[in-house]
């Protein structure tokens, strides 16, 4: 069977079972500050898994889309050298939360891989962990396997942990024996006979602290995954993942716009085209699922992939944009899966091949650095590896193409100093993504959610109700009362207060009792969909128990209103001027105002943005009807209700339709009509990072009011020009060209000055074993004219060495410079640093150029006279 059939295969047989189908997360976790990218299938559950939050079943099954480029599970080196190694993968799994264990989960995954795949039984070895009697009978029982077939493995290979605390428990892990033709028959030696196919993890036990006692969790649960690509290439009777029918359409169009066949690995050329094929697979989902290449974060792992895939294109003689280009074979494969790919095709082609171009100027700079380097070279001909490094960090190159450029050109490389350099990448890279990074619950919101349940929400059609305190938390512990004047979480059994979620903020109001009055200043979801009304007691007590008023401030809430629906035509009318590309990647919606985020790859232009507000507010003056009703996640899709990016879904949705306009899937809340909305008004649009746009804008009392301010500020620019408002733009010009004119000729003067002042001052210049010298103090207290005045000394002295010494405003100025052709052996930063103690300064720079500031000018001179030293 193939690739899509397979993974329907495993779904189906799962909701056969009781198992929820849920879609794959996106790669980027929601809402998880902890991963850059999503690395396993339990990734969207965790908080599932630690009781924090539900969804509406205790069983679900996924293909979860995942990638691993860094920390621990970082293949990316090894990626299209070895049959299995990918940095994009798909990762099958079933979960239990607090329903089956053990017993069920070993039989829901032999009776799969036996009866539904057809996978012969003598062929596949459990493995437990060493400790783990009870999984070690349950094979035997639930499979009839033979006993001495399970395999008993330590904690490095079975037992799985989410962290250094948090739930863990001992795995499972089903081996498949591909045959001899892949080793020796010993399951426990490393190899690629023995293939794991599968992972049981039984979450059973929490650790509380770093290397603390193992307590049992009084709910253990199944998290289970099982890659797509290996079962895939076990069941089509392939040696490789990259032989199956996941893969091989997409290297066949790298051969068809290379040139080069394809012979499953067996030379270089193949290996390029294996990581083209990986790399081309996780460009096309993490362009597809929002991320866009950058010089930080996940964006900067994008463009590493990308610009690897570029390389590996050049090694096969493709020296013009051609990823795109393998991009769309990738949708073309992954389609039946993720039909959300196909409308997202022209827009990831068109980043890609811009990021493409830009790589190729950056080949180019990274070879001239090369190829000055090398004619640096001494007669060892070995090339220092931090600036293989540094090669291979900032431009891209690979250790083994500066390696082959090496042979030609009869160099070596120094491979420790480039580990050593990889070495401190790495560990700088795991100190900023260290440790589980978990935000811990406070056990009093967990306690509570058990106790009385998640909180209803009512507040869609209703602003005030009544209502029973069920919880009060001060610094998160739980307590009985609070009094006037104390700040305080209150917990009720229902609300109309809506809890700040997906961009929206959370309402304010009061709450109102028979003896208290607490203002509530936001809304939040604690735990489990636990609401806490953050609040100050202005009068009274309040206690556990006592029934209450709860009251949205309803002014507000309509502000929010309108900013929330104003997003939604705002995003109609980005695709309707820039295209369907113009997708949201983020939002935020306050009373004040609102921030549209969106992927478009340039800046708008002015009649663009003007074109988008002017169809915003015509659908405001429409006065389109705004409704909203629930139903199912899949029934929604299948609608073509459009989901947006990174946003997390349950089985049942809110869709929020605009008359003629759109449906999408929100749980915010809304106004009734787009007239209610008044009017809106654009404040900004920016970038936010490379293909990622922002707008701001301002809806009803709001735009109106920033209007009046911005006519205000017109008169008063008015009235300095001394010009009526329509004269305005034109005094301004004027008034700027004058300012330009103006500084023109200061900088002239200055020039001048510094030309006069320099007129004898090359009778100072010294002769220091054979290198020319001109250190003196000059007065100039201008440091741009410094720079100047330096230049042309410098110039004019065609080799040597100059620093020169200045006061401005009390301060004391060093400035210097190191001829071109004397940088390999004098450095100006060297030199300012040394000397700059001597003004109680500091300063630095480049080898041919430095700069230093001090406190005392009464040091310049001896500065200038430890120079001579210095270069002797």
């Amino acid at each position: 069977m193939n690739g899509h059939e397979i993974r329907s295969r495993f779904l189906e047989y799962f909701k056969q079972h009781g198992h929820a189908v849920l879609p794959s997360s996106p790669l980027v976790p929601a809402g998880d500050p902890t991963l850059l990218f999503t690395n396993a299938g339990m990734v969207q559950f965790k908080d599932v898994f630690v009781g924090r939050s539900r969804i509406g079943s205790t069983r679900a099954t996924t293909s979860q889309k995942c990638l691993r480029v860094s920390g621990k599970h970082n293949d990316f080196e090894n990626v299209g050298r070895t049959p299995r190694h990918h940095t994009f993968f798909e990762m099958l799994g079933n979960f239990s939360f607090g329903d089956y264990f053990k017993r069920e989960a070993i039989g829901f995954a032999w009776e799969l891989l036996t009866r539904e795949y057809g996978l012969d039984p003598d062929r596949l070895y459990p493995t437990v962990f060493e400790q783990d009697d009870e999984a070690a009978q349950l094979w035997v029982e639930v499979t009839g396997v033979a006993a001495d077939r399970v395999l008993r493995m330590g904690e490095k290979d079975n037992f799985w942990a989410m962290g250094e605390t948090g739930p863990c428990g001992p795995c499972s892990e089903i081996l498949f024996d591909q045959g001899p033709e892949f080793g020796p028959d010993d399951p426990y030696v490393e190899g690629d006979r023995f293939l794991e196919l599968w992972n049981l993890v039984f979450m059973q036990y929490q650790r509380d602290q770093p290397g603390g006692e193992l307590l049992p969790l009084p709910a253990p649960s199944i998290d289970t995954g099982a890659g797509l690509e290996r079962i895939a290439a076990v069941l089509q009777g392939k040696p490789s993942n990259y032989d199956s029918d996941l893969f091989l359409p997409i290297i066949e169009q790298i051969g068809r716009v290379s040139g080069k066949g394809y012979r499953s690995g067996e030379d270089e050329a193949d290996v390029s085209q294996r990581v083209i094929a990986d790399h081309a697979r996780a460009t096309t989902f993490l362009i597809g699922d929002g991320v866009l290449p950058s010089n930080e974060g996940r964006g900067y792992v994008l463009r590493r992939i990308m610009r690897r895939a570029a390389r590996h294109g050049v090694l096969i003689g493709l020296n013009e944009p051609f990823l795109y280009q393998i991009c769309g074979a990738v949708v073309d494969v992954m389609q039946p899966a993720y039909p959300e790919l196909v409308e997202r095709t022209s827009y990831i082609a068109r980043v890609v091949k811009h990021e493409e171009q830009r790589f190729l100027c950056t080949l180019e700079n990274g070879l001239k650095l090369l190829n000055e380097q090398i004619e640096r070279l001494g007669s060892e001909r070995v090339l220092d590896g931090e600036l293989a490094f540094k090669l291979y960090d900032t431009f891209g190159f690979p250790l083994d193409l500066v390696e082959d450029i090496g042979r030609d050109k009869s160099f070596s490389v120094d491979k420790p100093g480039f580990e050593q350099a990889m070495a401190k990448q790495r560990q700088s890279s795991a100190k900023a993504w260290s440790g589980s990074g978990e935000q811990q619950v406070s056990s009093a919101y967990a306690e509570l959610a058990a106790e009385a349940g998640p909180t209803q929400f009512v507040g869609y059609d209703n602003l005030v109700l009544e209502a029973r305190v069920v919880g009060l938390i001060r610094d998160g512990q739980r307590v009985e009362s609070a009094r006037q004047g104390e700040e305080i979480e209150i917990v009720c059994d229902r609300t109309p207060f809506y809890a700040e979620m997906g961009g929206q903020v959370g309402d304010a109001g009061k709450i109102v009792g028979s003896g208290f009055l607490a203002e509530v200043r936001d809304a939040v979801y604690a735990a489990q969909g636990l609401v806490a009304h953050r609040a100050k007691l202005l009068r009274g007590e309040v206690k556990l128990g006592d029934s209450a008023s709860l009251e949205v401030d309803r002014e507000r809430r309509a502000a929010i209103q309108r900013n929330h629906t104003a997003t939604h035509l705002l995003h109609h009318a980005l695709q309707t001027v820039l295209g369907p590309d113009a997708k949201q990647a983020g939002s935020l919606v306050t009373p004040e105002r609102l921030r549209f985020d969106f992927t478009h790859y340039a800046a708008i232009e002015p009649r663009e943005l003007e074109r988008i507000e002017i169809i915003a507010n015509e659908l405001i003056l429409d006065d389109r009807l705004v409704s909203w009703e629930t139903m199912p996640l899949d029934a929604a899709l299948e609608a073509g209700v459009t989901a947006l990016f990174g946003e997390k879904y349950g089985q049942s949705v809110r869709v929020l339709s605009v008359e003629g306009v759109s449906q999408e899937l929100c749980g915010g809340t809304h106004a009734r009509s787009t007239g209610e909305i008044g009017s809106l008004l654009i404040t900004s649009e920016s970038s936010v990072a490379a293909g990622v746009r922002r707008i701001e804008a301002r809806t009803g009392l709001g735009a109106l009011e920033l209007s009046r301010r911005y006519r205000e500020r017109v008169r008063e620019a008015a009235t300095l020009l001394k010009a009526n408002e329509d004269e305005l733009v034109e005094r301004t010009e004027r008034a700027l060209g004058r300012i330009k004119g103006l500084e023109r000729e200061i900088e002239k003067i200055q020039a001048q000055m510094a030309s006069a002042g320099g007129s004898d001052i090359y009778d100072n210049v010294k002769d220091v074993n054979g290198i020319k010298l001109l250190a003196v103090k000059i007065d100039l207290d201008d440091p741009k004219g410094l720079r100047n005045f330096g230049t042309q000394v410098r110039d004019r002295l065609k080799s040597g060495v100059v620093v020169i010494g200045a006061e401005s405003g009390g301060r004391a100025l060093l400035l210097a410079m190191v001829t071109d052709d004397l940088t390999d052996r004098f450095n100006a930063n060297d030199i300012i640093r040394a000397i700059a103690p001597a003004i109680d300064g500091s300063g630095g720079g480049r080898a041919d150029m430095a700069q230093a500031g001090g406190k005392d000018p009464g040091g310049i001179e001896q500065a200038l006279a430890a120079v001579e030293g210095l270069l002797r």
